[in-house]
């Protein structure tokens, strides 16, 4: 696809580490810890505050620390002038990837030329699913309605995956997770958090609490299924609930010039998808497709591939389907190993992804993730030379 001065660009790209639920950032509010990272973010890139015209953020559980519009109240904690406006943005898993396509869109549309898209989530502090109540009764007279971990199940059934194959992906995660933190492969993505939390306490935390290197196919095979008493899925191979935040900033490739800034990464496409409510977790497959019609290219072109670990059947189902190089595919580890901070997570996946490809030289980079009651995006990134 044709460059233009109008293309969406990412200049700067960080994350936090992943704090496990209730362990080190469980006593640091996410607002706070959110603009700690816009700020970082800002120095890093050395634009000014006042040139961000928007700071979109992700955020799954919008209530609570996180709620009254919490994009507003990061923007002010990061000290940017009150002039630049704030929106909260919750499409569940994928907030924050959604935030970051509505960044781009703003952009290509002419509306901006520098917007912060971000995602955040304290399981620790708003505990998941705060944020609902009962479903209606006429809902469920139409769609059965089930937890996202029957649902895995359903995806493991379906597409014919073993236990033992759900624990060998859930232990590969781990060992590239851990193999890539002791080559300090993370160490250029993530800026190290050094906070106090709401009593005082300073807090330091320099990488993912998350990935195990204890971890052996025989203690995942010991854990006890987490959703159904003869089922395949548990807490070993599915998702980590955690701690963090993940922020992008992004520009018109005609700012960035201007601001002498060197785009690092051009959004080619983006693709969300709706699929069965009940399986609710097949949907990345469909993405995948969508994304890399609308950007013109095979998944053989795609040289590094995130597909969120929600689940390892989700990852697997996914991989029968579209048949990747394995190499390609999560290659230093996911979320069942780093951890899966609800909002965060979208940008996160799409941080690590850049950086992978600026490390590997690889031009392509894809990212998709399946979302809560039968929903999907994907987006598509392209390395800037």
């Amino acid at each position: 696809m044709e460059r233009t001065g109008r293309d969406a660009v990412i200049v700067g790209a960080v994350r936090t580490p992943i704090g496990k639920r209730g362990k080190a950032l469980a006593g640091v509010r996410p607002d706070e810890l959110a603009a700690f990272l816009i700020r970082a973010l800002l120095a890093r890139t050395g634009v000014a505050p006042e040139a961000v015209e928007d700071v979109v953020v992700g955020c799954a559980t919008p209530v609570g620390e996180q709620g009254y519009n919490v994009a507003r109240l990061i923007s002010l904690l990061a000290e940017l002038p009150p002039e630049v406006p704030a929106v909260t943005v919750n499409r569940m898993c994928a907030s924050s990837d959604q935030a970051l396509a509505f960044a781009s869109q703003a952009i290509r549309a002419g509306d901006m030329e520098v917007v912060i898209a971000a995602g955040v989530e304290s399981m620790s502090r708003v505990p998941m699913g705060s944020d609902g109540g009962k479903f209606s009764r006429r809902l469920l007279r139409q769609h059965r309605l089930i937890p996202q971990g029957l649902s895995a199940e359903l995806m493991a059934e379906r597409w014919g995956l073993s236990r033992e194959e759900l624990d060998a992906y859930s232990l590969e995660s781990h060992r590239r997770a851990v193999a890539a933190w002791e080559a300090g492969r993370f160490a250029a993505e993530v800026v190290p958090v050094r906070l106090q939390d709401v009593e005082g306490n300073e807090v330091v935390l320099e990488q993912d609490e998350g990935p195990r290197p204890e971890t052996t196919a025989e203690v995942l095979a010991a854990l006890p299924p987490a959703f159904k008493p003869d089922g395949r899925i548990t807490a070993g191979n599915s998702s980590q609930m955690s701690d963090g935040a993940a922020a992008v900033l992004v520009m018109t490739r005609e700012k960035a010039e201007r601001l002498g800034r060197r785009p690092r990464a051009r959004l080619v496409a983006h693709a969300t998808v709706g699929s069965d409510p009940i399986l609710q977790l097949a949907g990345p497959i469909a993405a995948t497709h969508k994304v890399l019609k609308r950007a013109g290219l095979t998944l053989e072109e795609i040289d590094h591939l995130e597909v969120n670990e929600a689940f390892a059947s989700v990852v697997l189902a996914w991989a029968r389907e579209h048949r990747p190089n394995p190499a390609r595919l999560n290659p230093k580890g996911g979320s069942i190993a780093l951890g899966h901070p609800l909002g965060a997570t979208g940008v996160r996946l799409l941080v690590t992804l850049l950086h992978a490809l600026e490390e590997s030289g690889g031009t392509y980079g894809l990212s998709t993730m399946c979302i809560g009651h039968g929903l999907a995006n994907a987006t598509l990134l392209a390395r800037e030379e």
